[in-house]
């Protein structure tokens, strides 16, 4: 299947205002800076769909983009950033967990950590807290292209044993050179048909 049409559907900064829908979804959450935005844009094959600034803590609201008038990705705040206040940071927290905890039609989420940084403290609270209510989801490895090849080797392994191990798969993802679209891809309807 292919990304034919993506298009915003709702921005929400409130768990009240999470849209109920007929639509399964897909949900992307990392921290701050991971590159979330980069990597919907190449998802979408729209560079304009989602902001990208070099300014990290930028989207500060849960945005759902329907693709194909089928399904949602669901772009969630990032966290970890310390230059938001710890009231924001608590804001979007409770938003990430609201949208997390009650979506009935949510399917799996990706957790985007960077490759070159490896899995932080957050990202492995975050698996953990999926772990725990049970919600499936996939790793991807984004800004793989800065890596050098020695570092490449056994990617999935460390970022596996940094996140604790377990039974998830780790996707080496590119926004920049487009590697792992075609497998991210896959797995988003693999999700969605699921």
């Amino acid at each position: 299947m292919k990304v034919k049409k993506v298009q915003l559907y709702k921005t929400v900064y409130t768990p009240d205002e999470l849209p109920q829908t007929p639509y399964n979804e897909v949900a992307f959450v990392g921290r701050s800076n991971v590159g979330k935005s980069s990597l919907l844009n190449a998802v979408a094959n729209n560079f304009k769909l989602a902001k990208v600034s070099s300014q990290p803590g930028k989207t500060r609201s849960i945005n759902f983009y329907l693709v194909n008038d089928r399904f949602f990705l669901v772009d969630l705040p990032g966290y970890g950033f310390a230059k938001v206040p710890l009231k924001e940071q608590q804001r979007w927290r409770e938003l990430i967990e609201s949208y997390l905890k009650g979506r009935d039609r949510l399917k799996g989420v990706f957790l985007l950590v960077d490759s070159k940084v490896g899995p932080t403290e957050k990202d492995l609270q975050m698996k953990e807290w999926l772990d725990f209510f049970g919600i499936p989801y996939t790793v991807v490895a984004t800004k793989v292209d800065r890596l050098k090849a020695s570092q490449r080797r056994n990617l999935e392994e460390r970022i596996k044993k940094a996140l604790g191990g377990g039974d998830f798969k780790v996707i080496p993802f590119s926004a920049k050179t487009r590697e792992g679209r075609e497998a991210l891809l896959r797995e988003i309807f693999n999700y969605i048909e699921s």
